[in-house]
């Protein structure tokens, strides 16, 4: 899997803080923070997954993820919206690769990324959040094009 090292700014985002396993929790996430979006009329800049845990180290019933979409910096929340978190997405150094996921098999896709950066040897990973930005909306055909960002740096563990 081929991939770039990026500087990548800090972002304002908005959505929804979830706890469980990613393939039950992510979907279900996402189809609330539609139903947000929509009946908000919000402009996303961008649909994004955070991820904060290692799924080999973290019990599924323990993964933290949030479904967030970018907004503009100074955004505020609108009236009746209980349960919706309004926070940052650090900036910094980060591994970029970008695919194509069929079949909802986004685990694959990283797991592929993550063994790519491991093997070259040339950086470590960060003690901060991965994330992936949706390029395209996959519900209709069942492909999702999107990019993978993998937190790197001198600062980092393992």
């Amino acid at each position: 899997m081929n991939y770039t090292i990026e500087q990548v700014a800090e972002r304002a985002i908005a959505g929804f803080h979830l706890v469980g396993p990613w393939e039950q929790t992510v979907p279900q996430g996402f189809e609330q923070l539609t139903m947000w979006v929509d009946s908000k009329a919000i402009q996303p800049n961008e649909w994004i997954a955070v991820y904060y845990d290692n799924p080999e180290k973290v019990p599924a019933e323990k993964l933290r993820a949030d479904v967030v979409v970018s907004v503009p910096e100074g955004f505020s929340l609108p009236e009746n919206s209980e349960g919706v978190i309004l926070t940052t997405l650090p900036g910094g150094e980060y591994a970029v690769a970008k695919t194509k996921v069929v079949n909802q098999d986004f685990a694959s896709a990283w797991d592929d990324f993550f063994v790519t950066l491991h093997n070259d040897g040339k950086n470590r990973v960060a003690d901060k959040p991965c994330f992936e930005i949706y390029l395209n909306d996959g519900q209709s055909d069942g492909h999702w094009d999107i990019a993978m960002y993998i937190p790197v740096g001198p600062n980092a563990t393992e």
